[in-house]
């Protein structure tokens, strides 16, 4: 059966799969005795089911010459077509929301943005229970697609560390071809990461309940925080009754955004060495201390301007920037209770601008994470430590063995040109932005919030909140798609697209 399933087109499987996700919020609905949002949900998942069985029956026979890069083809199209498919429960619960309201925010959970075209208050919970629910199937298919789609093809940041060029298979390729199918590889994939992934949102929610959090509140704040989606119920994050050791298990969850080597039961080759030499793991612990840090000491600079004193206020601020500064750096959005001391205490007038450089940089690869990555960062770092070593000392041999001269040179460069096009896609959607009528400010904001997968961005990024909901239907479509290119990553695209280039 298992076999079977395995063969059909990836896109059905998901379609199929999405249908049995609306019988999550039906449940729960029909639990809260509110019946009319049951049925919604219900006959949503019904169609879905139906439409997904009849398209696996039509192409039961479908053999791609290149399973590979149909793959890749297919999640393409999943983030183009799922979303309106997600929409369709939505449309029904709020007869009074458009299409593209809709339409935008499945995209926005489906891809973990997170960012909301509506009021908290407006949707009762088990609509907020679907979103959660997408933005968690969503993080659960980028893991899948980083090991099992892009990792074979050198895309989604290892081609960092295998210094082979994107979107051509090389080794790995040919290992894929001659000894495991591809749909094969989905499947092992799918049943080794699934159950840590459950497991780690299960023990999350059941800690968040002990800790005082009402269960469907503690199972959004869980499923956001695993899939880095950053989606919250009718309760913001900041006001949650779990409290601040609530925000210390949010935190230790990060981890699990910032290396693929610490979800448990994964077995991988990097997995033999210890967890603490990780580079991602020890660059963001350095980035988070150096940020922390510098904000934390500026008190000093502006205290005489600062109402914001006494040791309770100085470690309610250091942990507020701790804690927001990982949040944002795993692109998971959730602010902490303490931010705004945290602000007052620093005095900065911007510190928007903070979270859009740690956005940028992003989590870990193979993760749920989005932005530009860690690895393809410390690449970077490496390269130019080693120039600036080769300027002092010319006649220098560079230290670390084979693997990091590979990094510096090969995975430097690979690193280097993923930069330049995410730099460049921000300045495309930032002219699109402006075309439409956003302002510069609000631009900047949302283009990065879009690419990097940071919706939360649009709330604390800017001077004044932006209100996705005030935004124009363009407006809207331009987000929608940039979400979708900052969730794929413009290599991978480049790939699907111009495939014979690869291969030279």
């Amino acid at each position: 059966m298992l076999a079977r399933l395995a063969e059909l087109p990836l896109l059905v499987v998901l379609l199929g799969l999405c249908g049995i996700l609306g019988l999550v919020p039906a449940l729960y609905a029909f639990g809260v005795s509110n019946h009319e949002l049951a049925r919604d949900f219900l006959y949503s998942a019904l169609i879905l089911t139906v439409i997904s069985v009849m398209l696996g029956i039509a192409t039961a026979a479908y053999a791609p010459r290149d399973p590979a890069r149909s793959h890749l083809a297919a999640l393409v199209l999943a983030y183009a077509v799922l979303p309106f498919a997600l929409a369709l429960p939505l449309a029904e619960a709020l007869p009074d929301t458009t299409l593209t309201n809709a339409w935008f925010e499945m995209i926005s959970a489906f891809t973990t943005t997170g960012a909301s075209v509506y009021a908290p208050d407006r949707l009762a919970d088990p609509v907020h229970l679907w979103r959660a629910t997408v933005g968690w199937f969503g993080g659960f298919l980028t893991l899948l697609a980083a090991y099992a789609i892009l990792a074979p093809l050198n895309l989604g940041g290892t081609e960092v560390s295998s210094g082979r060029v994107p979107g051509r298979g090389g080794i790995g390729r040919a290992l894929i071809a001659r000894t495991a199918d591809p749909a094969l590889r989905l499947t092992r994939f799918a049943f080794m990461l699934f159950p840590v992934y459950l497991s780690l949102t299960v023990l999350l929610w059941c800690a968040l309940l002990i800790l005082g959090e009402t269960g469907i509140s503690a199972l959004i704040h869980a499923m956001g925080t695993l899939s880095t989606s950053g989606i919250t119920g009718q309760t913001p994050f900041s006001a949650s009754a779990a409290g601040f050791p609530g925000e210390v298990l949010v935190f230790i969850c990060f981890v699990f955004a910032i290396t693929r080597r610490a979800l448990p039961g994964v077995r991988l080759a990097e997995n033999r060495r210890p967890l603490l030499q990780d580079p991602e793991l020890r660059l963001a612990a350095l980035i988070l201390l150096i940020v922390t840090l510098l904000l934390f000491l500026r008190h000093w600079s502006i205290a005489a301007q600062s109402d914001t004193t006494g040791p309770q206020s100085a470690l309610a601020s250091i942990w507020g920037f701790l804690f927001t500064a990982a949040s944002f750096l795993t692109t998971t959005g959730y602010a902490s209770a303490n931010w705004q001391t945290a602000v007052g205490w620093s005095g900065i007038d911007t510190p928007g601008f903070v979270l859009l450089g740690l956005a940028i940089i992003g989590g870990g690869t193979a993760t749920a994470a989005g932005g530009v990555k860690l690895l393809r960062v410390y690449a970077l770092l490496r390269h130019g430590e080693r120039e600036l070593e080769k300027i002092i000392h010319p006649n220098s041999i560079g230290r670390g063995g084979a693997e990091a001269r590979q990094l510096r040179r090969q995975g430097a460069q690979f690193a280097w040109v993923f930069f330049m096009l995410f730099a460049t896609t921000i300045a495309a959607v930032s002219a699109l932005l402006l075309i439409a009528g956003v302002g510069f400010e609000q631009t900047i904001v949302l283009a990065i919030g879009a690419l990097t997968t940071t919706g939360q961005l649009a709330e604390l990024g800017a001077a004044e909140p932006v209100l996705y909901g005030d935004l124009s239907d363009p407006v809207k479509v331009i987000l929608g798609i940039a979400m979708v290119v900052g969730r794929l990553e413009t290599l991978a695209l480049l790939a699907l697209i111009l495939p014979g280039r690869g291969r030279r």
